[in-house]
């Protein structure tokens, strides 16, 4: 980041003035006081102005936006991009007319763009990671609660036919949600065979 230099009769005037040039918000910036500035001989001999660094904070949120507008105009997708942080983490939401385009394949399209989004929003390895959840039209959600009748279902697949089942290929997460609706179930087990992008859960019988 470029390190920028203001000076004023002291500190609060110096911060101000940087603030004013920068057409920013304090919250937005980070700085360093150089020279703590001086009054000199009755104010008239010897003064000194107060001197600081300030650095622009990047603003992820804006970047990520732009990336992903860009991207959906590149895809002829009409589509509105929100963003809200919370905690460490950044929940984006898109909308419009042709969502089916962005999710994809069951969300491969969807975890395509939202790696790519999280990739842009973690470059800089000076700021604390965001974990980036994007989303439209509720379908993570829905996906989850698919998957958890999938798991369910294979459950009881396997109780009643005495032999284990294996799942279609998933990504981390979905095998998770799998993982995460049978741990609790008395009669069968999970656990995950083959590797990647061809890794599946298979749901056997409690040994």
């Amino acid at each position: 980041m470029k390190l920028l230099e203001f000076t004023g009769k002291n500190v609060d005037e110096a911060l101000k003035n940087a603030l004013a040039e920068l057409k920013v918000t304090k919250d937005r910036i980070e700085y360093e006081v150089l020279e703590q500035g001086s009054k000199g001989f009755f104010n008239l001999i010897g003064t000194k102005p107060a001197k600081i660094s300030v650095t622009l904070k990047r603003d992820y949120i804006e970047e990520v936006k732009n990336f992903l507008n860009t991207m959906f105009k590149n895809m002829d997708v009409i589509a509105t991009v929100e963003v809200e942080e919370r905690n460490e983490n950044l929940y984006i939401n898109v909308t419009g007319p042709k969502m089916g385009m962005i999710i994809g394949y069951r969300g491969e399209t969807l975890d395509a763009i939202q790696y790519l989004a999280s990739l842009v929003v973690n470059r800089d390895h000076n700021v604390p990671y965001k974990k980036v959840i994007l989303d439209t039209e509720n379908y993570r959600k829905k996906r989850e609660e698919t998957l958890i009748r999938v798991a369910e279902k294979t459950a009881y697949k396997v109780r009643k036919n005495k032999r284990l089942y294996r799942l279609e290929p998933m990504n981390p997460y979905e095998r998770r949600v799998i993982h995460s609706a049978l741990q609790g179930n008395e009669y069968v087990a999970t656990f995950s065979e083959g590797d990647e992008p061809n890794r599946r859960v298979v749901v056997d019988i409690k040994r």
